[in-house]
């Protein structure tokens, strides 16, 4: 039975897209970041939900349930800046910008998209929301001083925020792994009520 590894994002502007990878490119030339895997700029999306590999059929099911989701939510404005790294700089697997929403809407938004799609039978998220844009993931074979120094470099970065930008849509995201790196594209666009 043929799957998709599908998650649900909102995608961003080419404005937003363009100042993610300024700060892409000064971390890649910062002392440890060649410990990076660095996404390229295009592909860099904010995440409400990671599904896996789902069976074509049910593709459909998922639609249904973001379009339920997306029900009620009006566009609202989301700003990006600030840098971080998952679990802590000391020791990064993920360098992220972060993604902030004052009046709760983003957070409202995924909560809806996780009960709705849990209802279709997909597990729910054990760890809570937090909101950002994955900037690199941090190499397989990087030693630990590799990583801890890249960690150093996002740690001094100052970024402040990058910018703004209206969230009208939710997409449906199939990713493609491949050697180079992962290739997203949409399968499914719901609107937000204007």
């Amino acid at each position: 039975m043929p799957t998709v590894r599908t998650f649900i994002a909102i995608e961003l502007t080419a404005e937003a897209l363009r100042a993610l990878g300024q700060v892409q490119e000064k971390l890649r030339r910062s002392p440890g970041g060649q410990a990076g895997r660095w996404v390229r700029a295009e592909g860099i999306h904010l995440t409400l939900k990671f599904l896996g590999d789902v069976p074509e059929e049910k593709l459909p099911e998922v639609y249904q349930a973001v379009e339920q989701a997306c029900q009620g939510h009006q566009p609202f404005e989301v700003a990006f800046g600030g840098l971080g790294g998952f679990p802590n700089l000391r020791r990064p697997r993920v360098i992220w910008v972060g993604a902030e929403e004052e009046s709760g809407q983003l957070q409202s938004l995924q909560r809806d998209v996780e009960q709705a799609l849990e209802r279709k039978g997909f597990p729910r998220e054990r760890r809570p929301f937090r909101p950002h844009l994955t900037l690199a993931r941090v190499r397989k074979g990087a030693s630990p001083s590799e990583a801890a120094a890249l960690g150093r470099s996002v740690a001094q970065a100052q970024v402040g925020t990058l910018g703004r930008m209206q969230v009208k849509e939710v997409s449906v995201m199939r990713s493609e792994l491949t050697p180079e790196g992962a290739l997203y594209s949409e399968l499914y666009k719901v609107s937000l009520a204007p």
